[in-house]
């Protein structure tokens, strides 16, 4: 008996060893987690919300969107990439807006031209005091307001949440070293060359052609050579940025691509984490290890075939590029009721709802116009001015009247900002037209000029409204035709200008 005592006695102690030594282990693991989760939140920058606006749109669908910021910030290791003093301000070199589909299954990338003319919004300084807005003004602009050596995201989510009339969700910034990590970390991303690339091509001020820096063809790059890739601009196709958004469109599409393959797993998210956020700044709501790492994991349903890249509808304008309506509109309604590039619906089967009244917010109840039978715009031509500070409501105003089959012409702010009452402007033999107009903006006003054509100028009284059935029409075929999947071949539908 005493001698089963003692078997017994030795095998507890043993599978208490046993415990003690699991459980050590797993204390030690899970300190393990915790130290790179504190490194990671440690190493994470991010930008005051205080610059954000007073004024924003409210979400109106379950999906989320995401700015991110291509910064060309020379600080902290980045001018050895990309040139230039150390001591120069932030630019943003490319920007795109992501729309993740309340589904989860769908996303699409908007490309945004730096050289696109749009109004800046209100932005702050470094030193509290806010900017009055400039018109007319180019996109990446927005990134440099206050002159500093980070830029200003902030300014430039104003200015991407006041042309779509979308709500930002986050915003993230990444500049030259922390791109560069990302390449290395997956093991290089594979793109395609339509032609032998040279020094000269990537610095156009250099007096000789230099050595050859890309060869013809497929290649897989990574580190500089990645950021050289997605930054030469004068040596392939007309020189153009869009041409260098093309070809910066396939490779993050061949990027993501390559994570995918790899896994999105909480042990492969964590090294990219590491190399990202070494050179990253994003908002306050992703300011955390954990914040981040679960965005990235909402992603990994995400179908690669059902992630696309598109560009916001442009022409140009002289030497710039200015945004094509009603096509823009379009599009913007489109991601608000988290529709494809395709037209089909992604929003999960829910209820997407609204969460605010009025004008402000956008988001009132959706009712139909007190309109007398169908209304039809066919052969009208209406340009729209926001005379008030209420973001977006040119746009939504716009969308509303090309629902209807209206042709608009151009959105804009008017030259003040402090109507109240809305009207509709129309030249000699346009008053049938402008009553038309009218039907969908009930309460406006109708003054005849001297002055050809339609236009309508926005007050306070305009309250947006559509039909409660109503759901945006397929997508111009110039957003839907150019629209690159994730899971194409890097050479397929690559145009440089």
């Amino acid at each position: 008996m005493a001698g089963d005592r003692r078997r017994r006695s030795g095998g507890g102690s043993r599978l208490r060893l046993a415990l003690g030594i699991a459980l050590s282990l797993i204390v030690l693991a899970s300190a393990g987690v915790g130290w790179i989760y504190l490194k990671l939140s440690g190493d994470i920058a991010t930008f005051s919300a205080g610059g954000l606006s007073d004024n924003r749109p409210s979400g109106t669908s379950k999906g989320q969107n995401v700015l991110v910021i291509g910064s060309d910030a020379r600080t902290d290791g980045n001018s050895e990439l990309g040139g230039g003093s150390k001591d120069d301000i932030g630019r943003s070199d490319t920007a795109f807006l992501l729309h993740v589909y309340a589904d989860h299954r769908h996303a699409v990338a908007v490309s945004i031209p730096r050289d696109t003319l749009l109004d800046i919004p209100p932005c702050q300084l470094p030193d509290g005091r806010w900017t009055e807005q400039r018109g007319n003004a180019m996109f990446n602009a927005a990134f440099s307001v206050g002159q500093t050596v980070k830029g200003n995201p902030a300014c430039t989510q104003n200015t991407v949440e006041k042309l779509t009339g979308l709500r930002v969700d986050h915003t993230v910034v990444v500049d030259f070293k922390g791109f560069a990590q990302l390449t290395e970390v997956v093991g290089g991303v594979r793109v395609c060359v339509p032609q032998d690339i040279y020094q000269k091509d990537l610095n156009p001020n250099r007096t000789t052609r230099g050595e050859r820096i890309f060869t013809k063809g497929t290649q897989t790059v990574s580190g500089q050579k990645a950021l050289d890739y997605v930054r030469i601009r004068h040596g392939m196709g007309d020189g153009s940025d869009i041409g260098r958004i093309k070809r910066q469109q396939a490779f993050v599409a061949s990027l993501l691509k390559k994570v995918k393959e790899q896994g999105l797993t909480p042990a492969k998210l964590l090294p990219l984490a590491n190399a990202a956020t070494h050179s990253m700044t994003v908002d306050p709501g992703l300011g955390s290890a954990d914040k981040l790492l679960g965005f990235a994991m909402s992603l990994k349903d995400i179908d690669l075939h059902n992630t696309k890249f598109v560009t916001i509808p442009w022409r140009y304008e002289g030497e710039r590029v200015a945004v094509v309506e009603p096509d823009a509109s379009a599009l913007w309604a489109a991601l608000r009721a988290d529709r494809t590039i395709d037209g089909a619906d992604a929003s999960g089967g829910q209820d997407r709802g609204t969460t605010g009244t009025g004008p402000d917010t956008g988001t009132g109840p959706s009712v139909t116009p007190s309109t007398a039978g169908p209304v039809s715009g066919t052969g009208i031509d209406v340009a729209v001015y926001n005379g008030t500070t209420v973001t977006g409501l040119a746009a939504r105003a716009a969308r509303t009247l090309t629902d209807h089959g209206f042709t608009v012409t151009g959105t804009a702010t008017a030259s003040t900002q402090n109507h109240t009452t809305t009207v509709i402007e129309y030249g000699p033999g346009q008053e049938d037209k402008a009553r038309t107009v009218e039907r969908l903006i009930p309460g406006a006003r109708l003054t005849s000029t001297s002055a050809g054509g339609i236009s309508v100028v926005l007050g306070t009284s305009y309250s947006p409204a559509e039909p409660a059935s109503a759901s945006p029409g397929p997508l111009p075929s110039a957003v839907a035709d150019g629209a690159r999947s994730a899971d194409d071949d890097p050479c397929a539908n690559l145009s440089y200008g």
